[in-house]
């Protein structure tokens, strides 16, 4: 019994400090938040405006494609997850397989700019990216590659500008808001259940934490238990955490969402369907999404419930492209972009697409 006592005493304490060690590194994660380095994929700011910026992404691969590509990210968070870290990015892979990538980043809206509303993106700020975009690449012509909102935006941008517009892509993005295709944002959203304009008389910006708690009721087992569940198991079996703690760091980074937009986007969108109903005006000016006839890939995943699949694949029947193509993957929002599947399915997918659509360098 002594022996066995005395044994014991010897192996314990190495097993008990591997233990505290690994449970001290996930309660840091959890007070103080994922650290991680995201967005390394080199890059320039070519222009801005208030608080965006525009970049254009510098890598060491030769350029083979003269249509460049223009990132547009939707408001509600920050555009690093298309460049998450060296290995899953999609920027980077593009780059790499020799298109030249741009992205709007719209930057973290202070309390002044409250009143910004879809007029100012749509009408203002992507025009002015676009241009820019042609000036410094010296192309005629370029790819409108929009996410999520972002995609929505492209797609008003798409419907009033088509002039230099080669080809459009859309992930992720909501076009039909018809309740019965919302989920349970049919009744986060539901006037009789949000005062869009208390809100924002009160808020002015909407927090972005405001956002996020929303986005995270729609499966909140998953969302508040599963992630902890998946970080201590990685853990404590010695699992790789990096892409866990970009993504993490990701999800908890994103900024206010600008009221007046906030406002737009909850009445004309969610509660009256403005756009597919082509009841969508922006200074007047009517938004057809049949004036689109551009090349046309729209992206979705089988299992989002952000962006359901039927709300991504109504423009299908919008637009007036001959040449349109609706992709699905098995996946939700976030990991259609950054899961399993995405390098080895959806980001040949895109890339062969986009090739067949693209400018070789060698035609100019």
């Amino acid at each position: 019994m002594v022996q066995g006592t005395q044994q014991t005493e010897q192996q314990s304490p190495a097993g008990f400090e591997e233990f505290f060690e690994k449970y001290q590194q996930g309660m840091s994660i959890v007070l103080e938040g994922a650290q991680a380095e995201t967005g390394k994929t080199p890059k320039e700011t070519i222009w801005t405006k208030n608080k965006a910026s525009l970049y254009r992404y510098q890598t060491t691969a030769e350029k083979k494609y003269d249509t460049p590509i223009l990132f547009v990210f939707a408001l509600i968070n920050k555009p690093y997850i298309l460049d998450l870290m060296p290995g899953n990015s999609l920027i980077e892979f593009l780059c790499d397989q020799g298109y030249d990538v741009y992205l709007l980043d719209w930057g973290t809206p202070g309390d002044e700019d409250a009143n910004m509303s879809f007029e100012n993106y749509v009408l203002d700020y992507i025009p002015r990216a676009a241009r820019k975009v042609l000036k410094h690449s010296g192309a005629d012509q370029f790819t409108l590659f929009g996410y999520c909102m972002g995609g929505t935006m492209s797609a008003m941008y798409a419907s009033l500008f088509p002039e230099k517009l080669k080809n459009l892509i859309l992930m992720t993005t909501p076009i039909d808001f018809d309740k019965e295709e919302l989920g349970m944002y049919g009744l986060f959203t539901d006037e009789r259940y949000i005062d869009v304009g208390t809100m924002t008389e009160t808020f002015g910006n909407i927090p972005g934490d405001m956002i996020d708690t929303g986005n995270r009721m729609l499966k909140p087992v998953t969302n508040y238990v599963g992630t902890y569940v998946n970080m201590w198991e990685r853990i404590f079996e010695d699992k790789p955490m990096e892409t866990w703690l970009a993504m993490n760091k990701w999800v908890n980074d994103g900024p206010p969402f600008p009221g007046a937009t906030f406002k737009q986007w909850i009445t004309d969108f969610y509660q009256k369907n403005k756009l597919s109903k082509g009841e969508m005006y922006l200074r007047g000016r009517h938004i057809d999404l049949s004036k689109i006839d551009v090349p046309f890939l729209v992206i979705a995943g089988t299992k989002d419930h952000i962006c359901t699949p039927p709300q991504a694949e109504a423009v299908m029947d919008l637009v007036s492209s001959q040449d349109k193509e609706f992709f699905t993957m098995d996946a939700g929002h976030v990991g259609l972009m950054t899961g399993r599947g995405s390098k080895k399915i959806l980001w040949p997918k895109v890339d062969d697409w986009l090739s067949d659509r693209s400018e070789l360098k060698a035609e100019r």
